[in-house]
């Protein structure tokens, strides 16, 4: 993580609301009281202070009744307090490979890299169901720091793996390519068809794994 912008966030109440916001779409001052039994105005002032410092802002999320609730949710400058696993390096190198093998060999090499990290992956999967090898999976991402979960609740649009964090985020905006090299890995290690569907609003960053249990 970033030691610099851990300094600035001081608290470690502040740290508890970053990291709660982080696996969702926005959290009211209610719904941070009733996780971190804190008391309201606790809340509200640590939610101000992170607002103030650029990493909240809010939005109005409409109700079934009655007037929109506010929410606060991560802006972007968040993402640097989290793992990341590429840098400025990563990306420089490829653009080497690309000046000197070709427009295309950055993309060549990032599918040789998938495709040794998934033989090494399927080699130790663990599960005989769908299911099974998805919540194996899901404890690998987020030991990755992929900020990993199962879900399979209908109302969330069924089985997937939900990541809410991408360590490797500025390699996915430089080459798209590598979504497609994720959605196929997970193909290859659940056995079965496998949709990739990313999310980004603000500081929102979620990629689900729809498959089929």
């Amino acid at each position: 993580m970033n030691q610099r912008l851990l300094s600035e966030i001081g608290r470690t109440q502040r740290l508890e609301i970053i990291n709660s916001l982080k696996r969702t779409r926005g959290m009211s001052v209610n719904q941070l009281v009733d996780k971190m039994k804190m008391s309201y105005m606790g809340i509200k002032q640590h939610c101000l202070t992170l607002q103030r410092d650029g990493y909240l802002d809010t939005w109005r999320r409409p109700q079934k009744m009655g007037r929109p609730e506010m929410v606060y949710r991560l802006t972007r400058r968040s993402h640097d307090l989290f793992p990341s696993e590429s840098n400025g390096f990563t990306l420089e190198l490829l653009k080497s490979v690309r000046e000197i093998y070709g427009t295309n060999a950055p993309e060549k090499l990032l599918y040789n890299v998938f495709e040794r990290k998934t033989a090494a992956l399927k080699a130790k999967t663990k599960g005989q169901t769908v299911a099974d090898r998805a919540k194996w999976l899901v404890k690998v991402r987020d030991t990755e720091g992929h900020m990993a979960q199962f879900l399979t609740d209908e109302k969330d649009g069924g089985p997937q793996i939900l990541e809410c964090h991408s360590p490797i985020m500025n390699l996915v905006e430089k080459y798209p390519i590598m979504g497609r090299l994720e959605q196929d890995m997970f193909t290859s290690i659940l056995g079965v068809p496998v949709r990739r569907e990313e999310t980004r609003n603000s500081g929102l960053y979620e990629c689900a794994f729809y498959f089929a249990a």
